[in-house]
């Protein structure tokens, strides 16, 4: 069995597999982007090995494991032969410890080449919380809601600028209505492990290009390092009339279902007041998509002016985009500014 540290372990990952042994729920709370989990022990076989460990000895518990274990072994083989293609594989668990050990001990046994990550899972964890309280380039591209935002972040990736797409990552827009067609979030530690595999990947010594957000998006915290870098960071404002956000919201939402539009709208109904949300659901029901959310325009641009007043966010630069289209805004932002 080889060990390495989780930067040859991550760089290898580019051309073998990773065979994840935690339990289910251990994989399923967080795992490494790409990681296949083949457990070794499911969660209440883990639970009883480790009781064991604990009120009696670690020679107690590896008998209870292998007499938990033994009957699955020739059925999580057979898993690992199918996703390997190649003649190594990459192990881990926990923290590098019996059930990578035992893992490699069956795929060697088989003809494999087992390598075992050092520190397992809770090291890639530790790396990531390590980058996130890193120096980072942010430069935030910010803007009332309809203004293009992340299309112009796609253009910018085009042109070959570095960008992390926050929502994307987090699967929400942001918004009340943000969580329409995107599925379901990540949980927070995979959100957390996802967004450090993008970084990591990167030159964080040059610009990286993030949409203005709110700390949460969804139900998702950004990490405090990184939201500590965001709320200090260069910020540029893109400038549209309402006319053109209102087009950019349509693009953005008219093809949903109208009742998950009107639930969403009802979410914020509060804030709009009953007058207002009674008389944006009625134009939803009659598919008066924009005459909707001319009237949600209000509650958007006071909550942006509110997160922008409570963050004590300044402006590095104001892009006139009202005439432009998204990939002419980013060719203006690379030309003014660099990417």
């Amino acid at each position: 069995m080889k060990r390495t540290g989780l930067s040859d372990f991550i760089e290898l990952s580019e051309k073998y597999v990773i065979i994840d042994v935690r339990s289910e729920l251990e994989f399923d709370a967080g795992h490494i982007p790409g990681a296949v989990n083949v457990p070794i022990l499911n969660d209440e076989e883990r639970k009883a090995v480790g009781t064991m460990y604990k009120q009696q000895s670690r020679e107690a518990a590896v008998f209870k494991g292998l007499e938990l274990s033994g009957p699955y072994l020739k059925d999580r083989l057979k898993k690992v032969i199918k996703v390997s293609k190649e003649d190594k594989v990459l192990v881990h668990c926990w923290r590098g410890g019996m059930r990578s050990e035992f893992m490699s001990f069956l795929i060697g046994f088989y003809g494999f080449e087992p390598i075992v990550l050092n520190g397992g899972y809770k090291t890639f964890r530790q790396a990531a919380h390590d980058l996130f309280d890193s120096p980072i380039d942010f430069r935030i591209l910010g803007g009332k809601t309809g203004t293009g935002k992340t299309e112009v972040l796609k253009q910018l990736k085009v042109k070959g600028a570095q960008v992390i797409d926050l929502e994307g990552l987090a699967k929400h827009r942001g918004s009340s209505f943000g969580s329409i067609g995107m599925g379901s979030q990540p949980t927070q530690e995979q959100f957390e492990n996802n967004l450090y595999d993008e970084l990591r990947k990167m030159d964080l010594s040059s610009p990286v290009w993030i949409e203005n957000e709110n700390r949460t998006i969804g139900d998702k915290v950004i990490p405090e390092g990184i939201w500590k870098k965001m709320i200090v960071a260069k910020r540029y404002v893109l400038e549209k009339s309402d006319a053109r956000r209102l087009e950019q919201i349509v693009h953005d939402y008219g093809s949903f279902e109208i009742n998950d539009l009107i639930v969403a709208m009802q979410r914020i109904g509060k804030r709009l007041g009953p007058q207002h949300v009674k008389r944006a659901v009625e134009f939803l029901e009659n598919g008066q998509i924009e005459d909707a959310f001319s009237i949600a325009l209000g509650y958007y641009d006071n909550a942006y002016e509110f997160h922008n007043e409570k963050n004590h966010l300044s402006i590095f630069a104001r892009i006139e985009a009202d005439k432009l289209s998204h990939e002419e805004v980013a060719d203006l932002i690379v030309k003014e500014y660099g990417s």
